[in-house]
């Protein structure tokens, strides 16, 4: 009986521990390089994933697909424009509609990424789908993120020793109230 409520026990724990992991991660189809917004008529992509050509000075391009359109090649290509943090390109004029917007890399056959966006007809943007971000959230490091140097760390050590020493003195006091 009671290795049975310890094995229910293990096997919840591991299953709430589980889960959250499970519904945060990416579904596979989700958009993983590019990023899409909308202004107006105006459709723009940004990303980092892609590397400069040496010989040509091209990043890559995009297409803005529509919904009849299958390919990239079909699609109004632009080329991407930017630096080694962040590439971008942007259409212009685009008429109201369901687009598809696929970025490739000038070196690579697969697309960093692709997805849908709305442009409508108001000036207020709506997108579809947003882009996961690529290093994900980076909780939990706090201070751990910045290297200090020796004398910081020398100081926060002797901080906390007197605290130490300090405590353990008032505690012994405490127990001892008639000695000083």
């Amino acid at each position: 009986m009671r290795t049975s409520q310890l094995l229910l026990r293990s096997g919840l724990t591991v299953t709430a521990a589980a889960l959250p992991l499970a519904l945060t991660a990416p579904a596979a189809d989700a958009a993983s390089g590019i990023s899409v917004s909308t202004t107006g008529t105006t459709v723009s992509v940004t990303t980092s994933a892609c590397s400069q050509n040496r010989t040509t000075g091209v990043w890559g391009t995009g297409s803005l697909l529509t919904s009849s359109q299958g390919s990239f090649a079909e699609g109004r290509k632009a080329t991407l424009a930017g630096t080694t943090i962040s590439q971008s390109t942007a259409w212009t004029n685009v008429t109201p509609g369901t687009y598809t917007v696929i970025v490739m890399c000038q070196n690579g056959t697969t697309p960093v990424g692709t997805q849908s966006v709305i442009v409508s007809a108001t000036t207020t943007p709506t997108v579809v789908a947003t882009a996961s971000p690529s290093r994900g959230v980076m909780g939990g490091l706090g201070g751990a993120t910045k290297d200090y140097g020796p004398l910081t760390l020398g100081v926060g050590g002797g901080l906390v020793g007197v605290g130490v020493i300090a405590t353990a003195w008032f505690l012994r006091r405490r127990a001892k109230p008639y000695r000083l």
